[in-house]
């Protein structure tokens, strides 16, 4: 089974649209940063987070690069 396949088969079982290329790209690259910011298992649940704020994917990402550039801050032991 593709991704696309998996996506697709798991949103019609949640009752819900599967999400566009547009959003898979935007999600994926808003997993990106969060996995190279902090710990991998950050990426999923900042997808998370954005769906349940319910951010439209325009501004999923333009967050993510802000909270980026503190996390090299928390990384060496500095709080914001």
């Amino acid at each position: 089974m593709t991704a696309e396949e998996w996506i697709a088969a798991y949103a019609a079982a949640a009752g819900v649209p599967a999400p566009s290329p547009d959003d898979v790209a935007v999600l994926l690259q808003l997993a990106g940063i969060a996995a190279h910011a902090s710990e991998r298992t950050a990426a999923p649940i900042t997808c998370w987070i954005a769906a349940a704020a319910k951010l439209p994917s325009s501004r999923r990402r333009k967050r993510a690069p802000n909270f980026q550039s503190r996390s090299s801050r928390w990384d060496s032991g500095c709080q914001a």
